[in-house]
């Protein structure tokens, strides 16, 4: 089936300034609080945000999410059945011989400032909390982390740790997963770092392939489908099988709605997978087309499923891709 051909029946058919339009007038009957996907090395997860119980931290911490700070984070901190810990770091790539430190590995996620402390919610297992340094109840800033047991202790500890949020679904798998990895001590914020395929025998530092990265943004929706494309941000969330770049998650954008569909891939959202979920996409370096067995759509609340829609990569330097067909 033609994807323009069938146009004028397809979902994709609202355009783009409908879409956004609808999902302003009608946000607060989808979601009372704020969501955010969380994709990671080991599988994504969303997170529902405490937005009546802690509205500065949450405030605080979608700032960082809006500004893409997050993108190409890494879980810097493991503690075996206790929380894994993100928000210290940006991953920006592996350093050459030569090269200087500090323009490759990793860059500190700049302090927008501290948020005060609103404790209340109890830590307990699947909750997010934000980090702090001790005895200074007010200083969280960039980094949180998941609990991973009922750390009722820190509900008294350092004035308490605010909750701010909960990973929905069976989300938690992935922050378990990340928990089992062995950790290495590499200085800084990072004495606990989770790492998979290291060898410290081989290697003083760990490279990209060897950290847990991540990636963040906002939706509309919770969904625990591998591919999704939300109208509200134009964001198309996929899972992709690369070839010899491996397995991938990336986010794309929808950049031209017509005459032909025209979605970008955005450097920063890509985070190397160390697993391969059901329902990936499938780049075809021969043919040069992404095939994705299928995608779920929400428009404001409105779920629809499209199937085997196959994109063919028109602009290799700018990583952007056409719609040429799909089957509903």
């Amino acid at each position: 089936m033609s994807f323009l051909q069938n146009l004028g029946n397809n979902v994709f058919k609202v355009s783009l300034m409908a879409a956004l339009l609808a999902g302003a007038l009608a946000a607060g009957a989808v979601q009372a609080d704020p969501l955010v996907r969380v994709s990671t090395t080991y599988g994504s997860f969303t997170i529902e945000l405490f937005d009546g119980a802690a509205p500065d931290t949450v405030s605080n911490f979608l700032g960082y999410v809006d500004r893409g700070d997050y993108a190409r984070s890494l879980f810097h901190r493991s503690e075996t059945d206790f929380v894994v810990q993100a928000g210290a770091y940006q991953w920006q790539r592996n350093c050459a011989t030569g090269m200087d430190p500090a323009t490759c590995s990793v860059t500190a996620i700049p302090s927008q400032g501290n948020v005060r402390n609103e404790p209340g919610a109890s830590n307990t297992r699947g909750t997010l909390a934000m980090a702090k340094l001790g005895g200074a109840p007010d200083s969280a800033n960039s980094q949180w982390f998941v609990n991973l047991a009922d750390n009722t202790g820190l509900d008294e500890q350092n004035g308490g740790f605010t909750v701010f949020g909960r990973v929905l679904g069976d989300g938690l798998a992935v922050a378990d997963a990340i928990n089992d990895l062995p950790v290495i001590n590499v200085g800084g914020e990072a004495q606990q770092l989770p790492v998979r395929d290291f060898d410290t025998q081989q290697s003083l530092l760990p490279v990209e392939a060897n950290l847990v990265l991540i990636n963040m943004h906002r939706v509309e929706r919770f969904s625990s489908a591998v591919n999704v494309f939300e109208y509200s941000t134009a964001l198309l969330s996929t899972s992709v099988d690369a070839g010899d770049l491996g397995h991938l998650s990336l986010n794309m954008r929808l950049i031209d709605d017509g005459p032909e569909l025209v979605f970008e891939i955005i450097p920063d959202s890509i985070v190397p997978l160390a697993i391969e979920p059901a329902g990936k996409g499938v780049f075809d370096a021969a043919d040069q087309r992404l095939r994705l067995p299928q995608v779920e759509l929400n428009n404001n609340g409105q779920v629809s499923v499209i199937n085997n829609v196959v994109m063919r990569l028109a602009d290799a330097a700018q990583l952007r891709f056409v719609v040429e067909s799909y089957e509903e």
